[in-house]
């Protein structure tokens, strides 16, 4: 399982374990402490993560941060955790105290969703009042884990991380500006864009018939953006579907006459059944393998792995294999009566995939 995919596992597990947390230690072992984990780094092994690690702030000794990841004996990575419940703003004091009196490089503040990376940006050794990176488990996005990655123990920098920092650090602050902007525009902004296209003077009243009229603007341009990648995206499936249909006949074409026919009814049942798995399982994991009773649809080509059968020569039925591999069928009026049975299709690959799990 790549890094990504740890991710996404973690974030999955979250939403149920949530009501059980009740502490800010049980957020630390359920959450933080398999983030850890996922980084690369051995959480029972204090000489790579040490918990209540002791920053002594001058004469007040004892202090104490949850955990350090440590390199060669020093702190690289200084980390205070909070209740999930908890609002990480009034908390970046606790580590800034803590990241000036050690060799640490970088502080994370995190309540288990949120993630908060600091530097020392601003003032070499004074940890920054603002995050340069930040990201929400639950909803990372791809650009957010390549900059996550690099504080992983196999390729973490601290030169690297650095010296994209502060880009990465005003990027974020520019793109919650414009968020910002767009979302209620201020004064300056809606008199920047009035001058671009307004030949008059720009008194309060035009300033007050324009602003409405540029967020509206921006929203549209957003949409428009969005509609044109998810167009592209459906034309690039449209394409593989046409390519795979193309390679099927080919097939067909060139099989040897068995007395068996595949009819464009079974290959259309099974682009159905596909593209209704498609957000359970890679399709290009999906095939198929057609008999003289009954057509099969199998995960990875293997018939101890049949999603489900489809027999379409007379009475049409959709056929699941129990867990003693009988059939169990329900009968079909037309294909489309298949998209009635989405949930029984995803569950017989989520039992499949299961059993993979279990044998390996």
């Amino acid at each position: 399982m790549d890094f990504k995919d740890q991710i996404a596992q973690l974030a999955s597990r979250v939403e149920k374990m949530l009501p059980q947390i009740q502490t800010e230690e049980a957020t630390k072992n359920a959450l933080v402490m398999p983030f850890i984990q996922i980084m690369g780094y051995n959480v029972f092994n204090p000489f790579e993560v040490n918990p209540e690690f002791i920053a002594d702030l001058g004469i007040k000794k004892g202090e104490k941060v949850d955990y350090a990841i440590m390199k060669d004996g020093e702190p690289t990575i200084l980390i205070e955790c909070k209740h999930h419940l908890e609002n990480l703003d009034p908390h970046n004091s606790q580590l800034f105290r803590y990241f000036h009196t050690t060799k640490a490089k970088f502080g994370l503040l995190t309540n288990g969703l949120v993630y908060r990376f600091y530097t020392d940006l601003v003032e070499k050794n004074k940890m920054d009042s603002s995050p340069f990176f930040e990201f929400r488990l639950i909803d990372v996005k791809d650009t957010e884990l390549a900059e996550l990655k690099k504080f992983h123990k196999s390729y973490f920098d601290v030169e690297n991380i650095t010296n994209t920092a502060s880009e990465l650090k005003y990027l974020n602050e520019l793109k919650s500006l414009l968020h910002q902007e767009i979302t209620e525009p201020s004064d300056s902004f809606i008199t920047f864009f009035t001058k671009q296209i307004y030949p008059k003077v720009i008194t309060a009243k035009v300033k007050e018939q324009f602003a409405p009229i540029i967020k509206r603007s921006f929203t549209q341009l957003i949409n428009d953006a969005i509609n044109e990648r998810l167009k592209s995206a459906l034309n690039q499936e449209k394409e593989k579907d046409a390519a795979e249909a193309v390679k099927i006949e080919e097939v067909i074409a060139a099989e040897p006459s068995s007395g068996i026919v595949t009819t464009e009814e079974e290959i259309e049942g099974f682009f159905i059944v596909k593209s209704m798995l498609r957000e359970t399982i890679d399709p290009k994991r999906i095939t198929y393998r057609d008999a003289l009773s009954y057509f099969a649809i199998l995960l990875d080509d293997n018939n101890r792995k049949t999603i489900c059968r489809l027999y379409l020569n007379t009475k049409k039925y959709l056929a699941i294999l129990d867990e003693n591999k009988k059939e169990v069928k329900y009968e079909l009026q037309s294909l489309d009566d298949l998209y009635l049975h989405a949930n029984i299709l995803n569950e017989a690959v989520v039992k499949l995939e299961s059993v993979k799990v279990k044998l390996s």
